[in-house]
């Protein structure tokens, strides 16, 4: 039975082992991946102080670095917590092993000393004939046999504790070692935080003194956002307007078609039934005997009762085809899969409602952006992110935009310096669709929209993660 129980606590030490490595590898594959992150946008954030001006994009990664950081520390926390409980676990471990240890040593003690007072042959011998008869005295064999056997096994188990408790020291030794190594890094990404912050605050003084000249970059952005906004409703308008009369244009002829149907199916009743008036007319004229004909048959079943109907999904009108279907749905299924516009970039500005702090009197320089505002480089190529069909091709603010319809879903891909599309035209997941324009930093930037017919989603949540 010990030895059962031992083995048992054997499989369950391994599994919870297991359980417990996975969940320590899967937090240094995260920590993996957010320093990753961080290096590239290290790279990201130098490229862009070649450029001597303090501007919104370099505040942005600025920004981003400090979360990725705060990230990574939370990271190594967790990392640490579970060392810890490892660690509070091996100590229980090894003092129920110890506890156990010390159980099993006594038992084997005790019959050690029983065997030992009973090590002559003469008392062997003796315990086995003095038996009543010939099968007790088997039994008596069997018994002596067994004992022998529970002896070994109690060695054997006791090997086996002892084992498993020095596979515990060792393993105290290691998460112990570990700890201190992740407290290390921890304290290390502390002091690198707390730079960045200085960083971050030396650099808002640096976008103060360019206030003026933000403010107005914003102002212009948010002109040329009320117009972007109205060239995406009026042409997003402008297809649902087609589709919606494509639809009717085609119930009518469905409608038109079944009307001269029925026509002909008329008509055709008329002739039979004038057919048999004459026939009719003939036999009574020749004194034979009329037979009525019988009025045609329906050549159509008798339909069962229909159905109750369940309530349907609302289809846009953009899915009344197969083709406007499918693509719904597809580009629906990619969402968070999406490739990025361009090759390399930082969001400048995100979704929605947003706030430049260290800009103006108050709380800063607000706004509201209908996508992200996407730092590049220079001339980078825009790319689409689906496939699909280019719906417009137009002027903004002397720069170009491109709208692309994915069934329901529109893409837009603004301030470019050239296009490559026109209108009308098939693009497939990542052609280029033109280039990015410059701003005034002297940086590559892209306007990048996403829209569900006309609502705007954040692209953030639709583009992969880097």
């Amino acid at each position: 039975m010990q030895r059962i129980l031992v083995a048992f606590l054997l499989v369950f030490l391994c599994a919870a082992g297991a359980n417990a490595q996975q969940g320590s590898d899967d937090l240094k594959k995260k920590q993996a991946e957010i320093q990753h992150e961080i290096e590239d946008l290290r790279k990201s954030l130098n490229d862009t102080k070649k450029n001597k001006k303090a501007s919104l994009g370099q505040l942005a990664m600025i920004k981003k670095k400090l979360a990725l950081r705060e990230q990574a520390i939370g990271n190594i926390n967790a990392q640490i917590n579970q060392i810890q409980s490892n660690i509070s676990q091996n100590y229980n471990e090894i003092a129920r092993l110890n506890k156990e240890l010390d159980t099993l040593k006594e038992q084997y003690k005790k019959s050690i000393v029983y065997a030992y007072k009973n090590r002559s042959n003469y008392e062997f011998l003796n315990f086995i004939f003095s038996a009543p008869s010939f099968n007790e005295a088997l039994k008596r064999i069997e018994y002596l046999k067994s004992y022998r056997q529970y002896r070994e096994q109690q060695a054997a188990t006791i090997k086996n504790t002892q084992t498993l408790l020095n596979e515990k020291n060792e393993g105290l030794k290691v998460s112990r070692k570990q700890k201190d190594e992740v407290l290390k890094s921890a304290e290390k990404e502390k002091t690198v935080l707390a730079d960045e912050r200085k960083e971050k605050d030396e650099f808002l003084g640096k976008i103060k003194e360019r206030e003026r000249e933000i403010s107005k970059e914003l102002e212009l952005k948010a002109r040329a956002d009320i117009k972007l906004k109205a060239a995406i409703r009026a042409a997003i308008e402008k297809e649902l307007k087609a589709a919606r009369e494509k639809a009717l244009a085609e119930e009518r002829a469905r409608a038109k078609a079944a009307a001269e149907e029925r026509e002909r199916e008329r008509k055709k009743e008329e002739a039979r039934l004038a057919e048999a008036k004459r026939v009719a007319a003939e036999k009574a004229a020749n004194n034979q005997p009329v037979t009525t004909p019988p009025p045609a048959k329906e050549t159509h079943t008798a339909a069962p009762p229909p159905p109750k109907k369940q309530p349907e999904p609302t289809k846009s009108v953009l899915e009344a085809t197969p083709e406007g279907l499918a693509i719904s749905g597809n580009f629906a299924n990619a969402k968070g899969k999406l490739p990025w516009p361009v090759e390399r970039g930082e969001v400048k500005l995100h979704f929605g409602p947003y706030r430049i702090e260290g800009l103006g009197s108050g709380p800063g320089v607000v706004g509201n952006n209908p996508g992200i505002t996407i730092e590049t480089t220079v001339g980078a190529t825009v790319k689409s992110v689906f496939e699909g069909e280019v719906t417009s091709v137009f002027d903004i603010e002397g720069n170009w935009a491109v709208i692309i319809k994915h069934g329901k879903y529109f893409s837009v891909y603004s301030n470019l310096a050239s296009t490559s599309v026109s209108k009308g035209q098939k693009v497939s997941t990542g052609q280029a669709l033109g280039k990015a324009s410059t701003n005034d930093d002297g940086n590559g930037e892209v306007e990048f929209i996403i829209t569900l017919e006309n609502t705007n989603q954040n692209p953030e949540s639709w583009i992969r993660r880097k």
